[in-house]
């Protein structure tokens, strides 16, 4: 089974090091370069993961993240947000969203495709009871 990934991301450089790793691991990618952009993607195709930056022009990652999770079509969409803020408060609002999974950035590409890997591979009933 080949696996879509959407990377909603704006910084051309990190979008073409995703790209690359995801690909490589054998994963259809599909990019969206903002948040409005994003969620009429996932409106057009549902993808399996979602890699959501949380800043982002138009709307940010927190709010796409929110209405990825309010949409019931979405329910098994796994969501690794992604973010240069560090802070602990960030994470846990990433968390209190319904995001699986929180990177900082700067991050290894590396590590990431295997998050991601491993990530999709856990079905999402696994995923929910970890965070609890």
């Amino acid at each position: 089974m080949v696996h879509t990934v959407l990377v909603v991301e704006d910084e051309p450089n990190i979008v073409l090091s995703l790209q690359f790793i995801l690909k490589q691991a054998g994963f259809v990618v599909r990019v969206a370069r903002d948040g409005e952009q994003a969620l009429r993607a996932i409106a057009e195709y549902v993808p399996n993961l979602v890699l959501l930056d949380i800043m982002l022009p138009k709307q940010d990652g927190f709010a796409v993240c929110e209405a990825i999770r309010a949409n019931p079509a979405c329910r098994a969409v796994k969501i690794i947000m992604l973010s240069a803020k560090s802070r602990e408060a960030d994470k846990e609002r990433a968390l209190a969203l319904g995001a699986d999974e929180f990177v900082t950035k700067p991050f290894s590409t590396r590590v990431l495709g295997k998050m991601v890997k491993e990530i999709v591979a856990v079905p999402t009933s696994v995923l929910k009871a970890k965070q609890v």
